[in-house]
């Protein structure tokens, strides 16, 4: 079996691809300094035998390297992420991510082991358009605007992977994420879905910013780790989207969450410049093409964002252990 450097795996996605390898009988390192991340989301895991968690950070060098010699495979996940984090404090957020992915590329570049990396759709800017291919121009807003830090940060990694791809030969691979959800997600950093699912669930009104008519890629967590796997799997190198083809409208997904909640809550618009600091771009309509991805894997997604919407509640309900489900919810399951 193999062992696995998982940075940033007691968070979001990463403890979802740790449960995934540990259930396949591989090792896991985990990698976190716990800032976003917790030992909850890892409580399946831990128990194995088959995971080992180091809770530092990816700007420790020294603790990075030894983990990285120690594992065969490594996915680097680490980074400041969310529109709160990254618009609010965009110079700790870009210094963080920049400073991340150097460290955690150089060492696995200097043990020559394979290294898989977590980009974002956030690197294709303000093109908005349907069937974004990995070979499209991208478009950056304005420096002054502080969210294009995170796109900045993760296009430097790509380019990174790419110059040791080249000039040293290690196997690197960069995905670009579209939009995951699913249980786990924290709404402490803006994301849409935990904050729709929150406020219906303690009957507050839903907080669509702007009009509502921008439209996300939602894709199910479940389905994000499967693509990872694969590509893990088949050694794959080069640049891959992830994400869902089917586009949801910010409004159409908090009218889901009311309906599949069986909440009471009214649905409220407010302005994005009195729910962003200054430094926010909204953006319009941006999906993928994943026929790379689909050719050299068979990857489609299965799970739908009514599905993802149960989990969330599930989750949040399993959480704050309250009342059971509604009947109306259930059958969503």
């Amino acid at each position: 079996m193999t062992t696995f450097l998982v940075t940033g795996g007691a968070g979001f996605i990463g403890s979802h691809l740790t449960d995934s390898l540990v259930r396949d009988g591989h090792t896991v390192i985990v990698l976190d300094d716990l800032s976003a991340g917790s030992r909850d989301n890892l409580s399946s895991s831990l128990g194995s035998g088959r995971v080992e968690l180091v809770e530092a950070s990816v700007l420790d060098s020294g603790i990075v390297d030894d983990c990285v010699r120690a594992a065969d495979v490594c996915v680097h996940l680490a980074a400041r992420l969310g529109v709160r984090q990254i618009v609010g404090h965009p110079l700790g957020a870009l210094r963080e991510n920049v400073l991340g992915v150097d460290v955690v590329m150089s060492a696995a570049a200097r043990h020559r082991r394979r290294l898989l990396f977590s980009s974002s759709s956030e690197v294709y800017g303000k093109v908005n358009h349907y069937g974004l291919t990995e070979g499209d121009d991208r478009l950056l807003g304005s420096p002054a605007k502080s969210r294009w830090s995170y796109a900045i940060a993760k296009q430097y990694g790509e380019a990174l992977a790419h110059a040791y791809a080249k000039e040293r030969g290690v196997e690197m691979t960069a995905v670009r994420l579209f939009n995951t959800v699913g249980a786990r997600q924290s709404n402490a950093y803006g994301m849409v879905l935990p904050r729709f699912v929150a406020q219906a669930l303690a009957g507050e009104p839903l907080t669509v910013y702007g009009d509502g008519s921008q439209t996300r890629c939602f894709t199910d967590v479940r389905d994000v780790v499967r693509a990872l796997r694969l590509l893990l799997d088949r050694d794959a190198v080069g640049v891959f989207n992830v994400g869902s083809s089917r586009s949801v409208r910010v409004l159409d997904l908090a009218r889901l969450v009311v309906e599949l909640t069986a909440s009471a809550s009214p649905i409220v618009f407010v302005p994005y410049e009195q729910a962003h600091p200054a430094g926010f771009e909204e953006l319009g309509n941006r999906s993928p093409d994943t026929s790379a991805l689909r050719g050299l894997t068979g990857w489609v997604t299965e799970w739908a964002v009514e599905q993802t919407i149960a989990s969330v509640v599930q989750f949040q309900l399993s959480r704050a252990e309250v009342a059971p489900l509604p009947a109306t919810f259930a059958t969503a399951a």
